[in-house]
């Protein structure tokens, strides 16, 4: 997708360092996230705070398997939403696509 849209900027590198790329991003308008770790959430606010604009979006793709797969996928998803609460932010829009995942976009 990056090669033929020149604003997609893909980063493969590991997402809970943002210092290790921080040199080759601006602050960008939108941050789509879909990483499949137990701290996704965190990972994706952290790296909001170094590249997020004022106004800016972030969508992500919660997989509650992966986060914690002994509780339910709402219990899940409702404590990952809390975790942005620190951070003023809270989600606009939720779409649940299945047991598993859900996409917010704050």
């Amino acid at each position: 997708m990056a090669k033929k849209r020149t604003n997609v900027i893909p980063i493969v590198e590991d997402a809970r360092l943002p210092n290790k790329y921080r040199m080759l991003i601006s602050t960008v308008d939108v941050i789509f996230a879909d990483i499949a770790q137990p701290d996704q959430a965190r990972i994706v606010i952290h790296n909001a705070q170094y590249f997020l604009k004022d106004g800016g979006h972030v969508v992500i793709s919660i997989k509650a398997s992966c986060v914690d797969s002994t509780i339910a996928p709402s219990v899940v998803f409702s404590q990952e939403c809390r975790l942005s609460e620190p951070v003023n932010s809270s989600p606009s829009l939720r779409l649940r696509w299945n047991r598993m995942n859900v996409t917010m976009r704050w």
